[in-house]
């Protein structure tokens, strides 16, 4: 005991030596910190430079793999951006062209401010296609991102095209069924999206353009019971959710249709579709209040949506508050413009709703002006609506004088 408290005091006297270990000390450890940062940046380095080579299948095929997996879980976002890795890392790689297709395709009915990944999908498809015009895979992704754009004719066509060089291809000919009933041939849908779900493959994709056929067909109870096993293997694959509530509400089913829309707020809080298909269902059940409180939420969620700011004045006008809802019906038209719609593409009722709770109001440099605006966008371009007043303007805005 008495030894180790001499040489603590001795340890203690040497205060220079002290100085210099603790020197010594910090320059391993800035050592130490530069030789890491080194082996990780030649690391990343080798990744890339492996990834940018041709020829790397291993590393297209593990990240085709996760975005399979990532599409699986419903991680629509994520299965994209893996997908596309795996398409820069193998350009020629038909299973990760397939599934950036897909996801692309399901991801545009998410919400609204995706739908332009459908015309995503289709440009990929179509530029794929070229290095490979005979590849049945390749093909058949073509064909189901045309469909989904409507170019129900075309995607028949490839579909068709496709099943001629495999005609065991799933998705191709459950994109030829979804091709033929957007075209009204509803019975050839169902056939030919049986037999798709018969052959096994694409089950989802089967699974889908059944229901949707017998949806078509009328027997919307038909329907719920195909898209069920669908939901069961992809429970987060939110466009499953809004089918189903459209094929309830086909039959009345509020409850089943209320379930599904909450069930894809659960996965995504701020789904502006979700939010307004529940306006519409609480306007449509008279839920005035609900139907505002749902609304509200779908602008503050999207202010520059302007659909949600019609709705949101529709319901504030049914329910008496003209004030507001003037001034919703005003956003919503001020958007059309700003967005540069096309005139025929306008939704005319903000204008008009605008004018008439202005009317209500006796908001006469407001309806004037709403008015002539209307008069102007019909002069240029015919439409269906009408909206007309006397030549001397609205009566409520005219000076009576009172005769003695």
């Amino acid at each position: 005991m008495q030894i180790q408290r001499n040489r603590r005091r001795l340890f203690k006297r040497r205060s220079r030596p002290e100085r210099r270990r603790a020197g010594c000390l910090s320059l391993t450890v800035l050592v130490g910190v530069l030789v890491s940062i080194a082996a990780i940046s030649i690391n990343w380095l080798g990744l890339r430079l492996f990834n940018s080579q041709p020829g790397t299948g291993p590393t297209s095929t593990r990240l085709a793999a996760a975005a399979g997996e990532a599409f699986d879980r419903g991680d629509l976002d994520e299965a994209i951006e893996l997908a596309r890795q795996a398409l820069s890392a193998d350009s020629s790689s038909t299973s990760a062209l397939v599934l950036l297709t897909r996801a692309l395709v399901y991801r545009s009915y998410v919400d609204f401010n995706h739908e332009r990944d459908r015309e995503v999908a289709v440009q990929i498809a179509e530029e794929a296609l070229r290095d490979d015009p005979n590849n049945a895979d390749r093909l058949a992704a073509y064909a189901f991102s045309l469909q989904a754009n409507r170019r129900s004719i075309e995607a028949a066509q490839v579909a068709s095209q496709a099943l001629q060089q495999d005609s065991s291809n799933t998705l191709a000919r459950a994109a030829l069924a979804l091709a033929y009933g957007a075209v009204g041939s509803f019975e050839i849908a169902r056939r030919e999206s049986t037999q798709a779900l018969q052959q096994g493959g694409a089950q989802l994709e089967s699974r889908r353009a059944l229901a949707i056929s017998y949806n078509d067909l009328g027997n919307y109870r038909l329907a719920l019971d195909t898209i069920k096993p669908a939901i069961d293997a992809y429970p987060r694959l939110i466009p499953l959710y809004f089918e189903r509530a459209l094929f309830a509400m086909q039959l009345g089913d509020s409850d089943t249709a209320t379930a599904s829309w909450f069930q894809v707020i659960a996965y995504d809080p701020d789904n502006v579709k979700a939010h307004l298909r529940l306006c519409e269902l609480s306007s449509t059940m008279r839920e005035r209040q609900a139907a505002v409180d749902y609304c509200t939420t779908v602008t503050r969620l999207d202010p520059t949506f302007s659909q949600g700011w019609y709705q949101l004045g529709f319901e504030q006008f049914l329910s008496g508050d003209y004030e507001a809802a003037q001034a919703a019906f005003n956003r919503c038209t001020t958007l059309q413009v700003m967005q540069g719609v096309p005139i025929p593409e306008r939704k005319f009722e903000c204008w008009y709703l605008q004018g008439q709770a202005a009317e209500i109001r006796r908001d006469c440099p407001a309806l004037i002006a709403t008015y002539n605006e209307f008069r102007a966008m019909t002069a240029e371009v015919p439409i269906a609506q009408t909206w007309v007043y006397p030549p001397e303007g609205p009566p409520v805005c005219q000076v009576t004088t009172d005769v003695p």
